[in-house]
């Protein structure tokens, strides 16, 4: 009966559309359903899989065994894993200040980090820490999974990154992170000395834990070296396996083939940082010589043909999901793709010929995007140009040119009396165009009031050989709005194309926030004396206005920061939630294929939908992705939020050790957060958060108040609160865990908040987008 009920369910097996290649679901169901140990063989005989077919559905079994999905069974038969398991052995690797814990699975083989839990401990007499393990119950909730703790198991070998220092004869570890307070006596040290970075594994029980070295990493003060932490410590890929290389050499090698739309006869430029690693976006603009668009404009968003190098299933396809993105750091990239590609011929390089997707705009003199087309291109770039180039540049030839944002700073060449290094003749030919269209796209924007933080962003500058020479924030230019606007609107111009063929698109979601967070901005915003009413409908608009009221008051800063932690993660996926903060109602990434898989996807379903393929379906999103976005949009927006934890932690151990040769000044602070155990301090305009203990405040009782977020003296009455301005003493920098500490000087005395108050001079211009960065997480 079971193996009749079995032919059954075969006869009725449903076939995929292409190949006869089944889909991800489709094997997981066929798993599951079977009465009999299901391996590649009956697989591939339940779908009448033959030759090619057969070989494309190991690679796809290999996939789904890396993602986690399923596992081997003795006999090489496969079971489903089905995600993070119902019942599981969890490590605690994280337990924050308010005590709530925060485990991973033991066992993971997905392509993204392990999903971090919040474990449940209701009850518990002992308390969880980092490295105890747990056989949990999961569940989901919300988007996420949290753990119900079954049992505490004993501790496996733990692996901790820190620095080797001796006192006598003995050497102890420090931890790089700032939340492990012990250092460990180490009981081997192999061929590692004091002063070294390395891995080591923890041994033993409390209070006996020891540390036995299993990598030495090098000098940790050395350049380079802060940038390495930040790698080993969230596990991030930063090596390509050979045949992953070997394949990059050979797609770099391709023609680009027959029937490219021919742009190289256009000025098209490239605007980006200075010391920019990789060009993959360029533009062009000219007014519209339709009569049916006065006023408008027509545009190019030309950007890098990743799609074309990097096929689905491929080394190289395989391994740009599983690092989801390319990471930044002061000192180096970590690419998603080999340099061969991202640094080489997919990088839009000045006056070479490069393999394009270009995204054709109709603009209208209000802005508003009115038409769409996408090609597959050849460009040649007329010029990579610096974004203060940019600017320099178009100051200098309309220095009175209404087309400048009013406020906006003037910037000197930066080639000085060398003049610059590109034709000149460009500002006519390219860069007016530009900032003429770009005053249109303006206008939508600041119709549409997308919201407006200007917070600033920390740029750490080295010197050739990778020692610091400043820390400070980065200028924000209309340049870099500039390219910002285009961007965008080639990115809602691809999301819109999809929408119009009911083809497959990765969103880039940006959800409004949620009730409790905005319950608890309501409350922070009393303790400033600013109202906010929770019963409006909240726009982007809403936090705009909110800071207009605000103005330029003291407490400016910390008011955006707050509205900042307001907003929710914005993350990747196939169902279409709008974009809240730049006010969109569809949006996806388009623009940046060679360092975020997602806007690689993106490029796949176009040429799909648009028969744009020159490779005979070589390049389109295949059938088992098209139905496993869901999937493939949680692991790179996981690979998203490691890469951005791992930048900023790099940063902050940056500005640590600019600041260690200031121990002992006085330096400009403002408070970012109070606790009952002391206050937190950043320095003010340059960032990095340190601890003032309550312990230094004197010997006078400080109550904590939770609800206004402030601790008071009880006898004079003295309070230190979100946002108030100090000088504080530097007690201590630590560039290895990125930490500060200060102290309260003699005497000092603090700045007091103007609470309540309204600063009537004029705001800045509204409608930027928010927490947006030049092509950066929009």
């Amino acid at each position: 009966m079971a193996q009749a009920a079995r032919r059954v369910y075969l006869g009725a097996m449903p076939r995929p559309a292409a190949h006869g290649l089944p889909t991800r679901d489709q094997i997981l169901d066929f798993i599951t359903k079977s009465d009999a140990p299901a391996g590649k063989r009956e697989i591939a005989r339940a779908f009448g899989l033959h030759g090619a077919d057969k070989v494309a559905l190991k690679a796809l079994l290999k996939d789904m065994a890396d993602e986690g999905l399923i596992d081997s069974a003795p006999g090489r038969a496969f079971h489903k894993m089905g995600g993070v398991p119902k019942v599981t052995v969890m490590r605690i690797v994280d337990v924050d200040e308010d005590g709530q814990a925060f485990a991973v699975p033991e066992s993971w083989h997905g392509d993204a980090p392990a999903p971090r839990l919040r474990v449940m401990e209701r009850g518990r007499r002992e308390p969880l820490g980092p490295g105890d393990r747990i056989l949990a119950r999961t569940e989901e909730a919300g988007r996420g999974h949290v753990a119900h703790p079954l049992k505490r198991l004993a501790r496996n070998a733990e692996l901790v990154l820190g620095v080797l220092h001796a006192e006598g004869d003995r050497l102890w570890l420090k931890p790089v992170d700032k939340r492990e307070r012990r250092e460990l006596p180490v009981s081997d040290a192999g061929e590692a000395q004091a002063g070294d970075l390395v891995l080591a594994e923890k041994a033993g029980r409390p209070p006996r834990i020891t540390a036995k070295v299993t990598e030495r990493l090098g000098e940790p003060f050395a350049p380079r070296s802060f940038s390495l932490i930040a790698i080993h410590k969230f596990g991030i890929p930063d090596r390509f396996a050979a045949e992953t290389l070997a394949e990059a050499e050979r797609m770099a090698k391709q023609p680009l083939g027959e029937g490219r739309e021919d742009l190289r006869h256009l000025p098209i430029v490239a605007i980006d940082p200075i010391d920019a690693r990789d060009h993959d976006d360029a533009v062009w603009a000219a007014p519209d010589d339709d009569p049916a668009n006065p006023g408008g404009f027509k545009a190019i968003v030309a950007i890098a043909d990743v799609g074309f190098y990097v096929r689905p299933g491929s080394e190289l396809d395989r391994e740009a999901r599983k690092r989801g993105n390319s990471v930044y750091f002061p000192d180096r990239v970590v690419p998603m793709l080999p340099e061969t590609l991202s640094a080489d011929i997919c990088s839009l390089k000045e006056g070479v010929d490069r393999a394009a997707m270009a995204c054709h705009l109709t603009i209208a003199a209000d802005g508003k995007l009115t038409g769409w087309r996408f090609t597959r291109a050849v460009v040649r770039i007329a010029a990579t140009i610096p974004y203060e180039e940019a600017q320099a540049a178009i100051d200098r030839a309309s220095p009175s040119s209404s087309q400048r944002t009013p406020g906006s700073p003037e910037v000197e060449n930066p080639a000085g009396d060398r003049g610059f290094r590109w034709d000149e003749g460009l500002v006519e030919t390219a860069l007016k165009p530009l900032w003429a269209c770009w005053a249109a796209l303006a206008k939508a924007r600041d119709a549409r009031a997308p919201l407006d933080l200007d917070l600033p962003e920390r740029r750490v500058v080295l010197d050739e050989k990778g020692r610091i020479l400043s820390v400070a924030p980065r200028e924000r230019l209309d340049a870099h709005r500039l390219i910002e606007d285009y961007m965008i609107a080639a990115n809602v111009a691809a999301a819109k194309a999809l929408e119009a063929k009911k083809a497959q698109v990765m969103y880039r979601v940006h959800e409004p926030p949620s009730r409790e967070k905005l319950v608890a901005l309501k409350e922070y915003l009393k303790t400033f004396g600013v109202e906010f009413a929770l019963g409006q409908v909240v726009r982007p608009a809403t936090f705009n206005h909110l800071l207009e009221r605000i103005g330029e008051s003291d407490f400016r800063p910390q008011i955006m920061e707050q509205v900042l932690r307001t907003q929710t993660q914005a993350y990747y996926g196939p169902g279409n939630q709008g974009h809240f903060g730049l006010a969109l109602g569809s949006y996806a990434h388009f623009t940046s294929p060679i360092r975020r898989y997602a806007d690689l996807l993106v490029h796949r379903s176009l040429a799909g939908a648009y028969r744009l393929d020159p490779a005979a379906d070589a390049t389109r999103l295949s059938e088992s992705d098209a139905a496993d976005l869901s999937r493939v949009g949680e692991l790179i927006s996981a690979a998203e939020r490691r890469a951005m934890e791992a930048e900023r932690e790099t940063i902050d151990r940056y500005v640590a050790a600019y600041l260690s040769a200031h121990v002992g000044e006085v330096v400009d602070t403002r408070i970012t957060g109070v606790k009952s155990f002391g206050f937190f301090a950043t320095v003010v305009g340059l960032g990095g958060d340190g601890l003032v203990p309550v312990s230094t405040l004197g010997a006078e009782h400080f109550r904590y108040d939770e609800g206004s977020q402030a601790l008071e003296g009880e006898t004079s009455g003295e309070r230190y609160t979100p946002g108030m301005l100090l000088k504080l003493r530097l007690a201590e920098a630590d560039p290895i865990g990125g930490a500060l500490r200060f102290e309260l000087p003699e005497g000092a005395s603090h700045m007091p908040l103007r609470r309540g108050t309204r600063d009537r001079r004029p705001v800045g211009r509204r409608g930027r987008p928010a927490n947006i960065r030049h092509k950066g997480r929009r």
